[in-house]
C-alpha cells in the first residue's frame, strides 16, 4: 500500500494541478479519521497529528498531551505526568504539549484501506476549489472542450483539467452533440455551491454571439464599433445593432467583413442561425425600419410616453415584417426596448372600397336601386348597365336575394336601354318624313339655279331673234 500512496499523491499533483501540500493535508486528514474509527477511545483525544513520509509512504500517527503535574493527572487522553513527559522531552514544563506516538501495529495498510474514501473526497474538495479560484474570473470568456457525457438532457464539457455542464436552459434547441465533439461555450458563470463549486456553460446565451463578434471584428475589440444590443433566439435568429465612434468606419460593413468573411465564420459557429446586423440610430423611428427588414414601412407612429411604435405594412409585406412565427417583430422589441406592433395598412384597400361605393351608386342611380342593392348587384359583376342587361334574371335573384319577379323588373329597366339605338319606332317617322319632304324640298330649293339659267337663256334667244 506504500506505493498506492506515492502514487496518489504525484496523480493528484501532476494531473490534477493540487498542489502537494493541499495532497498531504487531505491524506492526513484521512487517516486521521481512520485511526480515529480504528482505535477505541481515540475520540476522546482532542489534538491528533499524522505524520505522512511522501518517499516510503510511511504513516506515524501522534497524540498532543498537555503536561500536568503528577498530583492533578486526571484525563489520561489529553494530560501526560510531568514526570514521564520529561523521559520523553527533559526540557518539558507544566502547561506545555509534548506529541507521543501512537501508531497502532500494521496501521499503514489498514488505515491506507479504511482512509481511502475519505481521502478521495477531501481531494475532489481540493479539486473543486481550486476550480473555483481558476474559473472564477473567467465568468464571460469563450472557452473550447470535449463532450464527455450527458446526464439526462445535461451535457457535461472537458475542459481539460475541469469539467464543465450544459444544462439543458443552456442548450441550442436546434442542436445536436455527440460524445467526443469539440465545441466552443460561453462560461455563464461559476457557481460555489454546497456539494462544491460548479462551472456553468451555455451556447444559447445572448453573450456568447457578443464574444464571437469581439474575436472576430478587430474593430469591435478596439472599440471603434461597438455593440449596442443583441436579441437572440437560440438556433433560430439573432439581432445585433452596431454604431460607429469613427464616421469614416462603417460597422454594418466592418461586422460582415469582406465577402460576407467575418459573418459567415461566425454563422457557421452558430450551425447557421440567421445573423441580422442592424446600423443602429438613437431615432426609434429610424431604427424600427432598418430592423423589421426586408419589409417595407408605410406608416410609423411613436408613442414616447408608452414606449410602444405602430408600423403598418402592405398586405403582401405582412408575413415579411412579423417574420417567421413572429421572430422578426419579437427581437426588432426586444432590441429596441419598446412594445412593436405591426398591422396591414387598410389605406388602399379603404381607397377601393370607395371606389367600388361610387360606382355602385351610379348603378342605382340607373336602374333605381337603393345602395345596398346596388353595391350587391355591382359586386355579383354588374359593373355597368350593358354587363347587368347580359346577366340572367335567375343569378340576379339569387344575388340580390329577390324573387325571380323582381330581378325580372331590373332586367326591364336597362334592356330598353341597351335596345334605343336599333329600335324602329324612333327612326320609322323620321325616314317616312324625310322621304315624303324630299320632293318638296327639291321643287322649292333645288330649282333656284335652274331658274336663274332658264332667265338667262331666254334673254340670249330673244336678243338674238331682235338681231336677227
Amino acid at each position: 500500500m506504500t506505493n498506492d500512496i506515492v502514487a496518489l499523491i504525484d496523480y493528484y499533483e501532476k494531473e490534477k494541478g493540487i498542489d502537494r501540500e493541499k495532497v498531504l493535508a487531505a491524506l492526513e486528514f484521512a487517516f486521521i479519521s481512520a485511526y480515529r474509527k480504528m482505535v477505541p477511545g481515540a475520540d476522546a483525544i482532542e489534538t491528533i497529528r499524522a505524520d505522512v513520509d511522501t518517499k516510503k509512504g510511511d504513516t506515524v500517527m501522534y497524540a498532543s498531551l498537555e503536561c500536568v503535574a503528577d498530583d492533578d493527572y486526571v484525563d489520561k487522553f489529553n494530560e501526560v505526568p510531568i514526570s514521564l513527559a520529561r523521559k520523553s522531552k527533559p526540557d518539558a514544563e507544566l502547561g506545555d504539549s509534548v506529541d507521543f506516538n501512537v501508531t497502532p501495529a500494521n496501521f499503514g495498510r489498514i488505515a491506507t484501506q479504511t482512509a481511502k474514501q475519505t481521502m478521495m473526497q477531501r481531494l475532489r474538495m481540493a479539486e473543486k476549489e481550486m476550480i473555483y479560484d481558476e474559473y472564477k474570473d473567467r465568468a464571460g470568456d469563450i472557452v473550447s472542450g470535449t463532450v464527455r457525457r450527458f446526464e439526462k438532457s445535461d451535457v457535461l464539457v472537458d475542459l481539460g483539467k475541469f469539467e464543465g455542464r450544459i444544462p439543458s436552459r443552456e442548450r441550442v434547441v436546434t442542436e445536436d452533440y455527440n460524445i467526443g465533439d469539440r465545441i466552443r461555450v460561453y462560461v455563464v458563470a461559476v457557481e460555489n455551491e454546497t456539494r462544491g463549486p460548479e462551472i456553468i456553460l451555455s451556447r444559447s446565451h445572448p453573450n456568447f454571439v457578443r464574444r464571437l463578434f469581439e474575436s472576430e471584428v478587430a474593430e469591435i475589440a478596439d472599440n471603434t464599433v461597438e455593440l449596442r444590443g443583441i436579441a437572440r433566439e437560440a438556433g433560430y435568429r439573432t439581432k445585433v445593432a452596431v454604431a460607429s465612434n469613427d464616421d469614416k468606419v462603417d460597422p454594418v460593413g466592418a461586422c460582415v467583413g469582406l465577402r460576407g468573411a467575418r459573418v459567415k465564420n461566425i454563422v457557421r459557429e452558430l450551425n447557421n442561425e440567421k445573423v441580422d446586423i442592424i446600423r443602429w440610430s438613437d431615432d426609434p423611428a429610424v431604427f424600427v425600419v432598418d430592423a423589421l427588414k426586408p419589409a417595407n414601412i408605410r406608416t410609423i407612429n411613436l408613442d414616447q410616453e408608452n414606449k410602444v411604435v405602430s408600423v403598418t405594412v402592405d398586405e403582401e409585406e405582412l408575413s415579411k415584417a412579423i417574420g417567421r412565427r413572429g421572430q422578426n417583430c419579437r427581437l426588432t422589441a426586444k432590441l429596441m426596448g419598446w412594445d412593436v406592433q405591426v398591422s396591414k395598412d387598410e389605406t388602399q384597400h379603404e381607397q377601393f372600397e370607395e371606389r367600388v361605393t361610387d360606382a355602385a351608386h351610379s348603378l342605382g342611380s340607373q336602374l333605381g336601386l337603393n345602395d345596398e342593392m346596388a353595391d350587391k348587384l355591382f359586386r355579383a359583376g354588374g359593373a355597368s348597365a350593358e354587363l347587368v342587361a347580359q346577366m340572367p334574371a335567375e343569378y340576379i335573384a339569387q344575388a340580390l336575394e329577390v324573387s325571380q319577379e323582381e330581378a325580372e323588373i331590373i332586367l326591364s329597366k336597362v334592356k330598353p336601354v341597351d335596345e334605343a339605338p336599333v329600335a324602329e319606332p324612333a327612326v320609322t317617322p323620321v325616314a317616312e318624313e324625310s322621304a315624303e319632304t324630299a320632293p318638296v324640298e327639291a321643287v322649292v330649293e333645288a330649282p333656284v339655279d335652274e331658274v336663274a339659267d332658264a332667265t338667262a337663256e331666254e334673254s340670249s334667244e330673244e336678243a338674238e331673234s331682235t338681231e336677227a
